[in-house]
Formats: structure tokens, sequence, C-alpha cells
């Protein structure tokens, strides 16, 4: 199972400390939360042009993103993150009608990325059934949206059944609450991906939290 460190910053030089971090640990992915405090709870740092300038200034970037958009209007932004480079954008079907969804998967397949579908804890995992032949990627957020070290919602171990047994192919990631003993449940779930925060960033030994998630 792939895991993704979360990246859910107050500003940029946090997050860009986020990063190294992640770097380090040798991780392929770093998931960025980027939080409006209106559909999340929080506002997190989400600069698309700083996060592109940080990029073109390393020449030790190597590493993959995907940028997670808690934010009322998605569209706003969706491109601005894809031409920064991203190569996955991450979507809540609570922002965007169902014409948009081929929309962002035109303007994904423009750029070269993928388009991860995402849903709440409080939404109903049938409303992915629309997309289940149209997108390869799906996020179950298991806490709601916002602040990092929220408790996992038992609940969406159903629904990751419930996506595995009508999309056997498809890529499923588990976001919000995970630490060993929730990531070895998610994984006999049938979950592909984890992301994390704070079980990795808040530890004594982040590479290690990190590196004992991956080998669950």
């Amino acid at each position: 199972m792939q895991v993704i460190p979360a990246i859910n910053a107050s500003d940029f030089n946090a997050a860009k400390n986020s990063i190294d971090k992640a770097k380090e640990f040798g991780s392929e992915w770093i998931h960025l939360d980027v939080g409006d405090g209106i559909f999340s709870s929080i506002e997190t740092w989400g600069n698309s042009e700083e996060f592109q300038k940080l990029q073109l200034s390393s020449a030790s970037w190597r590493i993959k993103t995907e940028v997670h958009l808690m934010i009322i209007d998605p569209f706003n932004y969706a491109e601005r993150w894809l031409a920064a480079g991203v190569k996955r954008l991450i979507v809540h079907l609570e922002t965007i009608g169902s014409l948009d969804v081929d929309t962002l998967l035109n303007v994904c397949g423009k750029y070269g990325a993928d388009l991860m579908l995402s849903v709440n804890p409080v939404a109903s995992v049938e409303k992915l059934n629309p997309y289940l032949n149209k997108v390869n990627f799906f996020q179950i957020l298991s806490v709601m949206p916002g602040k990092a070290g929220q408790a996992f919602q038992d609940s969406t171990l159903k629904k990751i059944v419930y996506l595995r047994e009508r999309r056997p192919d498809a890529k499923i990631e588990i976001d919000g609450g995970i630490n060993l003993e929730t990531a070895r449940m998610v994984k006999d779930a049938g979950a592909d991906i984890i992301v994390s925060a704070s079980y990795i960033y808040n530890s004594k030994d982040p590479k290690e939290a990190f590196t004992n998630l991956v080998q669950v």
C-alpha cells in the first residue's frame, strides 16, 4: 500500500519544511491540502505560483504531487495547479456538478495528470456511482475537511468495500485519521493509498513513522 505524507500548512515556509522532510523519507509523492476556511474548517497555504517556483528552484525535486482542493470553487484554481506541475488533482463531488467531471477530466488530460474524486465522511458513497466508469481514482475522506489530527470514522471501511466491489481496478485513497491501526484496517478493506499528516509529522521520528506505515 502506498503512503503519501500530507502537507497541511499555514504558510509557505511551513509547507516547504514539510516537503523537504517528505523528500528525506524517500516518499515518491506528497499530498498538498488546500483549504479555504469555507468548505474546509480551516484555511491553509495553497499558492500555486509559490509551489511552482519551489519546484523550479530545487535541483533535487523528483517528487510527484497531488493537490487536494478542499475549496468551494475548484474550477478557479484547478488549471493553475496543473500548470504548476501537480500530477493528480483531488476535487470533492460536493463542490462540482456532473458535467464538471468531464471538463475536469479534459483539463487533467491536457496536462497529463489524473483526476481523483473525493467524498466527505457524511456523504453517501453511492454518489460516486455515476463516475465509476469515467474516473480511475477515488478518495474517501475519513474525517471532515480541515484540521489535521481528527479521529478516523469507521464508516469509511464499508465505503471502501463498496467501491472495491464495483471497481476492482480503481485506485482508492483514504485520507484522515491514519495511524498504524487504521492503516491496517483500510488496507484489509481494499484501499490502495493512505494519506497521513499528523501521525507522521507529529511523531518523534517522522521518517520512522512513515516507514512503519509503508510496512503495514
